[in-house]
């Protein structure tokens, strides 16, 4: 059963089935365009992080300018 999750023989097939897919000539070049892809994701991460907490939010100032016509107010008509 799974007790830990991932046992030593779980690893072995994992590279077991890596060489036989990628071969052994391969392996090393797939290793290091993994590693570049981990280093490039890492670094685009880190850039969006520092971008949020640099980035200060804006405050907009809206002024409301009232004419006369628009405070007088007239009394509502009544039918009769």
């Amino acid at each position: 059963m799974l007790r830990n999750g991932l046992e030593p023989w779980h690893l072995l097939v994992v590279v077991t089935l890596a060489i036989l897919l990628f071969g052994s000539k391969k392996l090393p070049e797939a290793a290091r365009g993994l590693g570049k892809s981990m280093r490039i994701l890492k670094s685009e991460a880190k850039a969006m992080k520092e971008e949020s907490n640099t980035v200060e939010p804006t405050t907009v100032h809206t002024t409301v300018s009232e004419s006369p016509a628009a405070t007088a107010t007239e009394p509502p008509a009544t039918a009769h």
